[in-house]
């Protein structure tokens, strides 16, 4: 897995490419503490290379989730494949996020 990052009107855009398991997600993990540490409390994550999603990157993307509500943050995901989206509704995950269809409406809920 890749990690890039992008930002724009003050949301930091995090676009992770491949497999998020339990190999990868520490590295998400660390990427996604160190934009929490910086004061970035405005998130969204691009899901559209995201092939692959396990128990393991569900657990950070919950840690985002909790971060993001303790420190009066937006975030937003957008990009999901079919398979990926199934993963967060099966999981009960859908709710706890705002998942937009475009890169646009992730950024809008993200800033609002």
């Amino acid at each position: 897995m890749t990690i890039s990052e992008a930002r724009e009107a003050g949301v930091v855009i995090v676009s992770p490419q491949g497999r998020i398991d339990s190999t990868t997600s520490p590295a998400l993990e660390r990427h996604l503490q160190g934009i929490a540490a910086a004061g970035q409390t405005r998130v969204v994550v691009d899901f559209s290379g995201v092939d692959y999603i396990s128990s393991a990157g569900l657990r950070v993307m919950l840690a985002l989730a909790k971060r993001g509500r303790d420190q009066k943050g937006r975030v937003a995901l957008f990009g999901m494949n079919d398979s990926v989206r199934q993963v967060f509704e099966l999981a009960g995950f859908v709710a706890l996020f705002t998942i937009a269809a475009t890169r646009t409406d992730a950024l809008h809920s993200a800033m609002a």
